[in-house]
């Protein structure tokens, strides 16, 4: 049977995962959305045939699986409604706006053995998989070095609209949570466990307790050193970039702007370089299926066959651990903070 779907947010996240479940349309029904904001919830439900929920309650009675796309501080409070009922969760990162809270709603949804996924969208990006190929191949070598800029226009402007990110009440603080717990993640999936973490942040904007830039040193397990830079800055025609650049004893490498289809340049020592984008990503990665590089197919066939989606709230709450560590960090002035692995 299809799986009912329901959305609690029906925001910007909640049409980007909208669009992303076409893929998967003949194995769901639009069951409900419900917003606090009618104004968003309304035609969310007109485009895509949803039930307009009046209540919370109302949308989980006549759901078996929800996304929850409100903002962070009220996804413990959801997700555990959610899986108390049963219900298959997708939760948006970040999962909570604390560390402790996102343990604990993490151990609790383990404790229930409800499906559940985290929106740490990198670890399908047919872009993000390739480097992790080239990275980890054996003719490459060692790995010696990685750096990551994360950059975006504060998301309360523009095409984001979210206002909510300027609010810690809600939002929980600024750039490394809000955004760059992706670019944390993603560190970890490609080179390996972070073992020590040093941090600085800056509050440009002087907007309380939301900062906008932060800059971080990190050592790996295997000795590799890396650097994240990472600024919400006032540019709108620079919605939402990234570079990654690696360097191995035998290889470079470096993957530019979209996450999902961005340029992935390279070149291996003697050889000439290479790069490849868009659909030219997939030939060069191993036969793959629909739930690979697309996160919302993924969660809907593991809720289909009742088996553990991927990431889950483990790989959530390492992010949350890492993003820990570097705020720790910056709070004394960026000493060195060590971590469990």
């Amino acid at each position: 049977m299809p799986v009912r779907v329901g959305f609690l947010g029906a925001g910007l996240v909640a049409r980007i995962h909208r669009a992303s479940l076409s893929a998967v349309a003949d194995h769901i029904v639009w069951a409900g959305v419900y917003d606090t904001d009618v104004t968003r919830a309304g035609p969310f439900a007109e485009e895509t045939g949803a039930r307009l929920c009046r209540t919370e309650t109302e949308l989980f009675d006549c759901v078996d699986a929800v996304y929850i796309c409100t903002w962070t501080s009220e996804h413990p409070r959801l997700v555990r409604d959610a899986v108390d009922r049963g219900l298959a969760v997708y939760c948006e990162k970040p999962l909570a706006v604390s560390l402790s809270s996102a343990r604990a709603m993490t151990e609790h949804v383990i404790r229930t053995d409800t499906v559940h996924q985290t929106g740490l969208v990198l670890r399908h990006s047919p872009a993000f998989t390739l480097l992790r190929c080239l990275i980890t191949n054996s003719k490459s070598g060692p790995i010696m070095s990685i750096s990551l800029r994360d950059d975006q226009y504060l998301p309360v402007d523009g095409y984001y609209a979210s206002t909510w990110r300027s609010d810690p009440s809600r939002a929980g603080s600024g750039v490394l949570l809000e955004h760059s717990i992706h670019a944390l993640d993603i560190l970890e999936y490609l080179v390996g466990p972070i073992r020590q973490v040093s941090c600085q942040t800056q509050c440009v904007r002087g907007i309380s307790g939301i900062e906008d830039e932060a800059t971080a040193l990190f050592s790996f397990t295997n000795g590799v050193s890396g650097t994240l830079t990472t600024v919400w800055h006032d540019m709108l025609e620079r919605p939402n970039e990234r570079r990654v650049e690696v360097f191995c004893r035998n290889l470079w490498c470096v993957l530019d702007g979209n996450h999902h289809s961005g340029s992935v340049s390279w070149q291996w020592s003697g050889e000439a370089r290479q790069t490849a984008e868009g659909k030219d990503l997939l030939p060069l990665l191993a036969p793959s299926t629909i739930a690979d590089f697309n996160p919302d197919a993924a969660f809907i066939l593991a809720v289909e066959q009742a088996r553990e989606a991927y990431p889950d709230f483990r790989v959530g709450l390492r992010a949350h651990e890492l993003v820990d560590a570097a705020y720790r960090s910056a709070e004394a002035d960026g000493t060195v903070i060590q971590l469990n692995q």
